[in-house]
């Protein structure tokens, strides 16, 4: 993908070149400004037809994801469009093939058509229900490219290593390593929010996770 990051750190957007015939998937709602470029809202869903309709609301019920995805396309040589998330924050740009990601609710801006994504479902019921990480399924990536992700403030890489595993509020997750296994778990005290953290997740294995630095649900 051709593309450029522009505006400060607080509020970017993504400026991206789409000559004809080249194609992108954004988040429903994301496009700035476009020319040259034709947009098309589709079910969130790999299914057509009414199986694909219904496939589209669960997703969206059990994973707070959108129902709808935006699909766009160059129809001329300079076509070009502008892609900005829906909280002030930092931008980042994901190469996926060799590694694969899982996203936090939220976390997905744009990507190359060739990259897709499946719904991964949690592995159990305390994760579904407590879990900051998309409640019943998470978002897993599948294919090759570039995918953007975007946070709430500042974005941050840490590494996990192997027997050194690391604790991260949930809300503070937006994208981790798929090799990496992940427990959520109270953080502290008798009914676990004595503290004031309230839930955690416990990452093991080794890959990297990226943080951000502010709480939406605090704002």
């Amino acid at each position: 993908m051709n593309y450029r990051i522009v505006g400060d750190s607080d509020n970017p957007y993504v400026d991206v070149s789409l000559p004809t015939g080249q194609r992108i998937k954004l988040e429903s709602g994301a496009m700035v400004f476009m020319k040259g470029v034709n947009i098309e809202g589709k079910l969130n869903s790999n299914s057509k037809g009414i199986g694909g309709l219904f496939k589209a609301v669960a997703r969206s019920a059990v994973s707070g994801e959108s129902m709808f995805i935006t699909e766009a396309e160059g129809t001329a040589p300079d076509g070009r469009i502008g892609i900005a998330p829906s909280v002030p924050g930092c931008i980042r740009k994901l190469t996926v093939g060799d590694s694969q990601y899982r996203l936090n609710t939220g976390a997905f801006l744009c990507c190359d058509d060739s990259v897709g994504y499946n719904m991964i479902s949690q592995k159990n019921l305390g994760k579904a229900v407590f879990g900051g990480t998309g409640g019943f399924f998470i978002m897993e990536t599948t294919g090759y490219g570039d995918l953007f992700v975007n946070a709430f403030g500042d974005m941050l890489e840490l590494e996990v290593t192997e027997g050194d595993p690391i604790i991260i509020d949930n809300e503070h997750v937006v994208a981790w390593d798929s090799k990496l296994d992940y427990n959520i778990r109270v953080a502290s005290g008798v009914i676990g929010f004595t503290s004031g953290e309230g839930l955690v997740n416990e990452f093991h294995g080794n890959g990297k996770i990226l943080i951000q630095t502010r709480n939406v649900h605090s704002l």
